[in-house]
């Protein structure tokens, strides 16, 4: 039987099928952006870890960007601060920002 784009996704990386179908899958890329990533680089920073693959993480401010208009830059206080923080975790950690 034929399988789907998805399910050979699915299945190129499962890791582990346990019987009541919880999965553990292997994630070999991670894509980061500026409104929740600060709580996971904290984390990281308060347990004095280091992004594990920083060459397989990608960050991109996508959520407070304008859409119109960037030569002004972004007008709304806590957007900047929250892109500011993003450029800072991904020089402190090493992960490319985009």
């Amino acid at each position: 039987m034929p399988t789907t784009l998805y399910d050979k996704i699915w299945n190129d990386h499962l890791v582990d099928q346990q019987e009541d179908g919880t999965a553990l899958l292997f994630v070999d890329r991670h894509l980061v952006h500026e409104v929740t990533s600060p709580q996971a680089f904290e984390g990281l920073r308060n347990s004095n870890r280091k992004v594990r693959r920083p060459n397989l993480t990608l960050a991109v401010a996508d959520h407070n960007v304008p859409t119109t208009d960037r030569t002004k830059g972004i007008a709304d206080e806590e957007s900047k601060i929250q892109v500011e923080t993003l450029e800072a975790n991904c020089k402190e950690f090493g992960v490319q920002l985009f």
